[in-house]
């Protein structure tokens, strides 16, 4: 019905960067607000980033000034730019689209993940 996938993951060095892009699609009317989350491991799956269908956005301390996300409305499509990037940021990055499908319904709808190795 939905489908939400991401690319962009990969490894990189310390201070390097990478972008990521996650893309909605199926029968969705709408889409409210779409974000990013990051699970490392032994932790919980964390938001980082969270942005509005009116560009309105969210950040977690721990990325401000480093992570942006913006979104291009007409294609469904958010993405995730990292910069400066840290040991700490290593994780499974998944991709959340809250949506309004084809018959009205309100859902979450995860991806299925993109790993980001950080370390030299």
């Amino acid at each position: 019905q939905v489908q939400v996938v991401e690319s962009g993951g990969g490894l990189v060095q310390p201070g390097g960067s990478l972008r990521l892009s996650c893309a909605a699609s199926g029968r969705i009317r709408s889409i409210n607000a779409m974000g990013w989350y990051r699970q490392g491991p032994g932790k919980q799956r964390d938001m980082v980033a969270s942005i509005t269908s009116g560009d309105s956005t969210n950040y977690a301390d721990s990325v401000k000034g480093r992570f942006t996300i913006s979104r291009d409305n007409a294609k469904n499509t958010v993405y995730l730019q990292m910069n400066s990037l840290k040991p700490e940021d290593t994780a499974v990055y998944y991709c959340n689209a809250e949506v309004f499908d084809w018959y009205y319904l309100r859902g979450n709808y995860w991806g299925q993940g993109t790993q980001v190795t950080v370390s030299s």
